[in-house]
């Protein structure tokens, strides 16, 4: 397991209800010694910052915790903005050099995350994505389960295909294809040549992980780093995982089944992604990619 420092950063707006359950989890972790964690509390008229205050206290030695407590202008109050301040507080706190560990308020991180997490770092990960569950403290919905198995089932279907044609040497399967801001760890030195988190309203998690993998970072997928995240319909960030269960909720509710793309169109994404790559490099591939047209939701989500 590496020995490195590490910070946990999470970026929080109005969080009260869920902040003390994330900080338990954190103080849970099978890891030995204090735990850094760099909290950018943005926008809130709630009372987040007295209630981590309150946890954290009751946590103390175990939990390191910095409160960045900021009223962003309008036009960049957003999870962009505020991961990007959390990430640049955890890089102060680990000196430029170490592990940066992005997850969410709404998180409950299982008790080895941080430990599986310096773990896929230390055996090569530049990157490492955690695989996204629901929460199962919280009350779910049969049919939602069930369709979220579903996409499970197709997913892996998606990730066969990627490795039976264009193999990622260090990214090897069984593997999931997750890298949110929920479960993302970067090494500190590569953050920052990769820019770090764009300050955009949404997708700032996906755009870090382009300009990372761009800039030689190496990305794995292990199944062993996964977090459940709450099946809340009703969320703070433009485009997050709230967003999409309440457009999953409301398909299912319209007795409809959701669309996805074709396995087809997999298969050609993968050759042309290892073709380009042999051609003009990870970097430029990757660019040009971004420039493609989205592949269309032809099907309906296989059973």
């Amino acid at each position: 397991m590496s020995d490195r420092r590490f910070c946990v950063c999470v970026p929080a707006r109005n969080e009260a209800a869920r902040l003390p359950i994330l900080l338990d989890a954190l103080a849970a972790q099978t890891l030995p010694g204090p735990i850094a964690v760099a909290l950018c509390i943005n926008n809130s008229d709630d009372d987040s910052v007295a209630v981590v205050a309150e946890v954290s206290a009751r946590h103390a030695p175990r939990l390191d915790v910095r409160i960045d407590e900021c009223a962003l202008a309008l036009d960049v109050a957003h999870v962009g903005t505020a991961r990007r301040r959390a990430m640049d507080a955890g890089l102060m706190l680990v000196e430029g050099r170490g592990v940066l560990l992005s997850t969410d308020a709404d998180c409950r991180p299982p008790s080895d995350w941080i430990a599986a997490n310096l773990a896929a770092i230390a055996e090569g990960a530049d990157i490492v994505g955690g695989r996204i569950v629901l929460d199962d403290a919280e009350p779910i919905a049969p049919d939602v389960v069930a369709m979220r198995a579903r996409y499970d089932r197709y997913w892996a279907a998606v990730r066969a295909i990627e490795d039976a044609i264009d193999p990622s040497p260090h990214d090897p399967p069984p593997r999931h294809g997750d890298h949110t801001g929920a479960s993302l760890a970067i090494d500190a030195v590569l953050y920052q040549a990769a820019g770090g988190v764009p300050a955009i309203a949404c997708g700032e998690d996906r755009a870090l992980v382009i300009a990372a993998v761009a800039a030689g970072g190496r990305l794995a997928h292990p199944m062993a780093v996964w977090t459940r995240v709450s099946a809340r319909t009703v969320g703070r960030a433009a485009g997050g995982m709230a967003m999409a269960m309440a457009q999953l909720s409301d398909t299912i509710a319209h007795g409809e089944v959701p669309r996805v793309t074709g396995f087809d169109h997999w298969r050609r994404r993968a050759t042309w992604r290892r073709d380009e790559r042999a051609r003009t490099g990870v970097a430029a591939m990757l660019a040009r990619e971004e420039r493609l047209p989205s592949m269309p939701a032809d099907i309906e989500l296989p059973r």
